[in-house]
């Protein structure tokens, strides 16, 4: 029986724990930082959706990578699992292989695949992976004076980490002058915006497919399609995601083949030629375009918050396939996924993603966790002084339900959130709504 340390305290990290502690071979699940919600007994006769294993919060930053090397140590943990891109981005995978405990994620050097636009769409062009027509710049004047030889629709990128606000999709030229100013002379992103990538505006349904890598094989999971914005009908700023589900029906085997072919392998391909072999979770943010299927977006991690939809439909053992990663033998590894399909429901504070209060108390999550096929996931929550479950972040809830079909999953994620009240609670309540009507 094995101990391992989940990095992280979002929505994602929940469900990582969640998928975790279901493992037969799992005594227990450290969270660091974790949330409210990443706390659990032992339930070794659970059956459904209910994890074996407990789980219990470490007062632990992802950014302390000494601290979290030495509770490690302490606490013999067999492995750790990062869940945010920051500390990836930052080597907290190569500081724990240096101290010798295994971890999964993608190396620093890896990881610019996401930390980096630049590097991203750089890496692209040399492995011939479709993508947007694009360009970098660090100068604003040089940036300007490109958007007005290139008209609007642009998509202006912040290269950096932006926690996953840095992208904005500009229809008039005033916008996209907007953006460049808001980014690179404004600072409003920081030093993610020291380089920014304007591309062209690619048009299609969005889809994004994460996989497993070891370094030199791929095993991608079921897709998924997240809504970034805050307002139904696609509408406001973008967010770090509403809702998601998986599989979307109109995306075949057919499609996702192409994609293996035409992208996970060759980027796995390419890391591994340049002496960076990409070890752990590889998400692709794909636009179906007339001319197929092209990159928006790597990361370097499992999205958030796809992961609360598809890891409902993983039956392997999520240990085993981390180990397989770790081991270099994922292509001997048959990772099993369950028919059906999952949606997840966000849950945010008034004024996300903007300012927000902290401290609003939350009732009803018993209620709706006690849904059949539903798991309530915690993102930004927190106990008061009295115990009380409180509002502590931007995405407050994740609400996953799992069904033979999108549009009865979707049901029952939409009828558990109906449980749940806090003040100013807002969510969109079309989240799947267009693929169900279409279909």
């Amino acid at each position: 029986m094995r101990n391992i340390l989940v990095i992280g305290g979002g929505g994602r990290e929940h469900a990582l724990a969640w998928a975790l502690a279901r493992s037969p071979r799992v005594r227990h699940v450290y969270v660091a930082p974790g949330n409210a919600g990443t706390e659990w007994p032992a339930n070794p006769n659970a059956t459904g959706l209910a994890p074996r294993a407990s789980a219990s919060r470490v007062p632990i930053a992802p950014d302390d990578f000494d601290a979290l090397i030495a509770f490690a140590r302490e606490h013999d943990v067999y492995m750790a699992v990062v869940g945010p891109e920051a500390p990836l981005a930052a080597g907290i995978v190569d500081a724990f292989q240096q101290a010798g405990v295994p971890i999964f994620g993608p190396s620093q050097a890896a990881a610019q695949i996401e930390a980096s636009k630049a590097f991203a769409k750089a890496f692209m062009e040399q492995t011939g992976i479709p993508t947007a027509a694009h360009a970098a710049f660090t100068d604003y004047d040089a940036a300007r004076a490109y958007l007005r030889q290139h008209p609007a629709p642009v998509v202006v990128k912040a290269s950096g980490l932006a926690a996953g606000k840095g992208v904005i999709v500009c229809e008039t030229q005033e916008e996209a002058e907007a953006a460049l100013r808001m980014i690179m002379v404004d600072r409003a992103f920081g030093a993610a915006g020291d380089v920014v990538v304007i591309e062209e505006f690619l048009q299609g349904p969005e889809v994004s497919v994460l996989a497993f890598s070891d370094g030199r094989t791929v095993k991608r999971m079921p897709p998924a399609r997240d809504h970034k914005r805050i307002y139904e009908g696609d509408r406001g700023p973008n967010t770090g995601g509403m809702g998601a589900f998986a599989p979307p029906p109109d995306v075949d085997e057919a499609l996702l083949d192409e994609i293996e072919a035409t992208i996970l392998r060759p980027a796995v391909q390419g890391m591994l030629e340049r002496g960076t072999p990409y070890v752990g979770v590889l998400y692709a943010g794909l636009m179906l375009t007339q001319d197929g299927p092209k990159v928006l977006e790597f990361n370097c991690r499992f999205g958030d918050p796809e992961t609360q939809a598809i890891l409902l439909l993983l039956e392997s053992d999520l240990l085993d396939v981390f180990e397989a990663c770790l081991a270099g033998r994922l292509d001997e590894t048959n990772v099993q996924w369950r028919d059906g399909a999952a949606a997840t429901i966000v849950l945010a504070s008034p004024g996300y993603p903007g300012a927000y209060p902290k401290g609003l108390p939350i009732e009803g999550v018993e209620r709706a966790a006690a849904h059949e096929n539903v798991v309530v996931f915690h993102a930004g929550t927190a106990r008061d002084e009295a115990g009380r479950l409180v509002t502590a972040g931007g995405r407050v809830l994740n609400i996953s339900a799992y069904d033979a079909d999108l549009e009865r999953a979707l049901q029952r994620a939409y009828a558990a959130v109906e449980e749940i009240a806090f003040e100013g609670m807002q969510y969109r309540r079309d989240i799947g709504k267009t693929v169900v009507e279409e279909q």
